[in-house]
């Protein structure tokens, strides 16, 4: 049961990511699992408890790995660049959950949504806990802690809509652009550079 349960979201991450969710059909799923439509509602209520499932599954991993990143780490710079190293290394391993967990948020139920930013918020608050952190030992700029954080996040999320497995960096090669260059922007207190830097970030792609 279990086993078809992973192959059936597997194939929905596939289908998701490639036409969207809300252009695949339950029967798609069924036929790329090798069941019949019927045998989906044996493992999930709905197309959109399927989804629920991904991007609930997809933000538990990306705050799991984010608190293992950061254990026994000190220094916070050193926590900075492991978490934005690590936000970026999720986002291009895992780019297609990730691809659907930020386009397709719509087709979540309301009380879903609400999950959903619920665990957002607490990844967020992690994020905006360090750059506090590094702004109150003086290794920051005195900064607004909750817009970089949120100018920081973009960013780095960003590459999971143009990464390509097959271009001429590696995924930690792009991780370490990010890192260096967020932690000089945290150090100058480089707002603006970031936000434009989001317009310019299919660059690494290429």
């Amino acid at each position: 049961m279990g086993n078809m349960k992973d192959t059936i979201r597997s194939i929905a991450i596939e289908l998701f990511f490639r036409k969207g969710y809300f252009a695949t059909s339950i029967s798609e799923i069924a036929k790329g699992s090798g069941i019949q439509k019927a045998s989906i509602y044996y493992h999930y209520k709905s197309k959109e408890e399927l989804l629920f499932s991904i991007l609930k599954a997809t933000m538990d991993d990306l705050t799991h790995d984010l608190k293992e990143n950061l254990a026994g780490i000190e220094d916070i710079e050193s926590k900075i660049r492991a978490a934005v190293h690590g936000h970026v290394r999720f986002h291009l391993e895992r780019q297609k959950e990730n691809f659907i967990a930020n386009s397709e948020l719509r087709g979540l139920t309301a009380e879903h949504y609400r999950v959903i930013v619920e665990k957002r918020d607490e990844y967020e608050e992690i994020f905006q806990g360090l750059i506090r952190q590094g702004r109150e030992q003086g290794v920051f700029a005195d900064v607004d802690v909750k817009i970089l954080s949120y100018a920081i996040l973009t960013l780095c999320t960003a590459g999971a809509s143009w990464f390509n497995p097959g271009g001429r960096l590696t995924v930690d090669e792009i991780a370490d652009i990010y890192e260096n260059f967020i932690v000089s922007g945290l150090k100058q207190g480089d707002a603006p550079g970031m936000a434009r830097a989001r317009h310019a970030d299919q660059v690494l792609a290429r």
